[in-house]
């Protein structure tokens, strides 16, 4: 088959308008000859050289069964490039090549979450031979394109389209292709006519079967250049259990992020029941055992799993189709299952998080919910065992506070407590509810009623807004405090990581930053485990470096730099990548643990860390360059490229914990302005100025923001501040015009 470039030559008059005639012919010559050397190959012969180098990439499931199946193709030495969703986080993970051969994995060599990109380092593969990565930009439209997979299995198979169009989509720039993909297809590599890899089939379109998208192979290429290695062994543990604390049972996907268990998926045993149980030792009976849960769909079942032994045998409390159940497992079929109880509990609270407890006494069970008796039943089957958790069918739901003791307190409020707020709630209630009574009144007029009626619901709804507002303003406030609690102490006893993560808990209430504060310490502890009995500073320090960036992959984040989430230090923890002032504070609450001397160098558009070394100048630690050793000289470039000043001798001193908080809160504001709503922006400036109050800047971007916001009366105080206290490098003349136009 041979491919004459006819749409170029119907552009030709266009150019000549533009350029000239001579100039057309000289492109087209230009053209002419490029085809000469680079002729399309038939679509048999470039199969023949590419299809060795595409494989099948296999993740297990539960089980260790066959769970995934998407493809892949070399791009160096050992090196296979696929999708980050064809790997699958923490799943066990092998290669497939065309004749069967089956290659291990050792370790993810790179990967990007939001470009859903991953690199496999693989062993013995070193006979594979790369493909070549084109320049996926000089891609034009309508260009043909082969791509090579594995859609449904069937492995090797090839199909011909062409690039349609370039889609702005929530991966980035993705290659729009006409091109059927099905599951199996991801990873797999989209070629020109010459051979030469332009993407990477990422997604099935859902508006119909001959339409896929793929990510242009130039996004892969700063992976390539700067990977962010994690052996498989570490891979294996991203946002799983902790393995110390949780042993899952009977597969489904048990996962842990910001102190929350979540669970996904059936497990292996009949009705899709999966336990997780608790490491703890065995309670002895009497005991209580309590935990909130929050079902995705209350259809499904999960909850509490006691008097366990480890395989079949246990009893199970949880909400399932808006009802508590208790049952009885003897063994591993239905035939072994024995409900309990079954009945509906007005104090559960569907749709919602429910507090369920049990307490297990001799021969008697008793059921709570949300603090308020649900049932009890006399029943003898298992006197003690393990206790955890439990799901069924393929039930996603989500797990809190789990306890577990002979006598558990109520986490509550008092009563009196609860009483006091409710009532001043109510008290916000422009209007009551209607009953039978008023509805009656209103029927003979029922059509001129129903315009009242619909502005009444108006009137709710935008009640409803404002307790939702006010929700959040007392969140904000009660943060706000304890931030400012951190701040009044003598900077050496300000708990950096405790305030780092309360930072990102203004944006969202449910981090728990005891927990962090927890996994930060056990980080730690097994950094201390590999070292030698009188590990010296440097044995230390490499220690630190080869546990975050080597075994547990940390990394700066290049291809999402600007996202929020690298702000909360919770998610740094949780995902493995930051920016350089989110992984420094990680970096040097390690180190800390570890009895080195750590301090934060704020340089000008890039934070670094000094380590204070007796009578020497610190050594300068780029954490976000995966902990490098810096020079003076290489400080000089990094505040030349990033900020475009000079490097002044001020640059280089330590900064205060207090200055540390300050700049992540600059940077939220910075990454929000543009991008988040009014009123995001303003929780920071109102935080920031809380704890740092004579901050010219803050108090004039609060101004501009108020202004937006149509509230020019709080405008008007910004701006009044900035005029009494005249800082310096502000226009006063136009400070003064701006007040009179407030």
């Amino acid at each position: 088959m041979t491919y004459t470039p006819k749409p170029v030559l119907k552009k030709l008059p266009n150019a000549k308008s533009q350029w000239g005639f001579r100039a057309c012919v000289i492109v087209w010559s230009l053209v002419a000859v490029n085809w000469s050397f680079a002729a399309p190959k038939p679509v048999a012969e470039l199969l023949k050289t590419a299809k060795p180098s595409v494989i099948t990439v296999i993740h297990a499931g539960r089980g260790e069964s066959k769970e995934g199946t998407g493809t892949g193709f070399v791009v160096g030495k050992n090196l296979i490039a696929t999708c980050l969703h064809v790997v699958g986080e923490a799943r066990p993970v092998h290669v497939r090549l065309g004749d069967g051969t089956k290659l291990e994995v050792l370790a993810v060599h790179a990967w990007d979450r939001k470009l859903d990109l991953a690199i496999l380092k693989i062993k013995g593969g070193e006979a594979l031979k790369a493909l070549a990565l084109g320049d996926s930009a000089k891609l034009i439209q309508g260009a043909p394109v082969v791509a090579i997979g594995n859609p449904m299995g069937l492995e090797g198979s090839v199909v011909q389209g062409v690039l349609s169009a370039r889609r702005k989509m929530e991966l980035g720039e993705m290659l729009q292709l006409a091109i059927p993909v099905e599951p199996g297809n991801s990873g797999g590599p989209v070629l020109d006519r010459e051979g030469q890899v332009h993407g990477i089939m990422t997604l099935k379109s859902r508006v119909t079967a001959n339409l896929g998208f793929a990510m242009p192979v130039n996004a892969l290429k700063p992976l390539l250049a700067k990977p962010n290695p994690v052996p498989i062994s570490r891979w294996l543990t991203i946002g799983t259990l902790n393995p110390r604390e949780w042993e899952p049972l009977m597969g489904a996907r048990w996962t842990q992020r910001a102190g929350r268990i979540r669970v996904r998926e059936a497990g292996s045993g009949f009705g899709g029941r999966s336990l997780c149980l608790s490491k703890l030792p065995k309670p002895k009976v009497p005991y209580e055992l309590e935990v909130t849960v929050k079902l995705d769909d209350e259809r499904g079942a999960a909850g509490l799993a006691f008097a366990a032994d480890g395989d079949q045998r246990h009893y199970g409390f949880y909400p399932t189709a808006g009802k508590l159940r208790l049952t009885r497992f003897d063994g591993e079929t239905v035939f072994t299952w024995k409900i309990l109880k079954d009945m509906d509990v007005p104090a559960y609270r569907a749709g919602d998080w429910n507090t369920i407890k049990v307490r297990h006494e001799k021969g008697l069970i008793k059921c709570f919910v949300n603090d308020q008796p649900a049932f009890e039943m006399k029943d003898d089957g298992f006197a003690d065992g393990r206790i955890g958790l439990a799901k069924f069918r393929n039930t996603e739901a989500e797990f809190r506070d789990f306890r577990v003791g002979k006598k558990l307190t109520s986490l509550a409020p008092a009563p009196e407590l609860l009483a006091q707020l409710e009532q001043a709630v109510a008290a916000l209630k422009p209007v009551d509810e209607f009953d039978a009574k008023t509805i009656d009144g209103l029927k003979p007029n029922a059509n001129l009623n129903n315009g009242l009626l619909r502005k009444r619901a108006d009137l709710l709804e935008a009640q409803a807004g404002q307790l939702r507002r006010l929700a959040s303003l007392v969140h904000e406030r009660a943060m706000q405090d304890a931030l400012l609690a951190e701040f009044k102490k003598d900077d050496a006893k300000v708990n950096l990581l405790h305030a780092a993560l309360l930072v990102g808990k203004l944006d969202n209430a449910d981090i728990d930053p005891v927990h962090y504060e927890k996994v930060v310490g056990e980080m730690a502890g097994e950094i201390r485990a590999e070292l030698p009995k009188n590990a010296d500073a440097a044995q230390r320090l490499a220690a630190l470096g080869k546990y975050m960036f080597e075994e547990n992959g940390y990394h700066g984040s290049r291809g999402d730099y600007y996202n929020r989430a690298n702000s909360y230090l919770n998610e740094v923890i949780d995902d493995r990548e930051g920016i350089p002032i989110t992984l420094s504070i990680l970096y040097m609450e390690l180190a800390r643990r570890l009895d080195l001397k750590m301090a934060g160098i704020g340089l000008p558009g890039h934070f670094v860390v000094g380590q204070i070394r007796d009578g020497k100048e610190p050594q300068l630690i780029d954490v976000f360059g995966n902990g490098k050793l810096i020079s003076r000289k290489d400080a000089e470039n990094i505040v030349r490229d990033f900020a475009g000043v000079p490097l002044r001798e001020e640059h280089l001193a330590p900064v205060d914990n207090r200055a540390i908080i300050v700049r992540m809160l600059r940077n939220l504001i910075g990454i929000s302005n543009e991008s988040q709503p009014p009123e995001v922006v303003l929780r920071y400036l109102n935080t920031l100025l809380l704890l740092q109050p004579d901050s010219p800047q803050e108090h004039l971007n609060r101004a501009l923001m108020f202004m937006r916001l149509k509230q020019n009366a709080k405008a008007k105080e910004d701006v009044r501040w900035l005029l009494d206290n005249d800082p310096p490098g502000f226009n006063r003349d136009r400070l003064m015009d701006l007040f009179r136009r407030l």
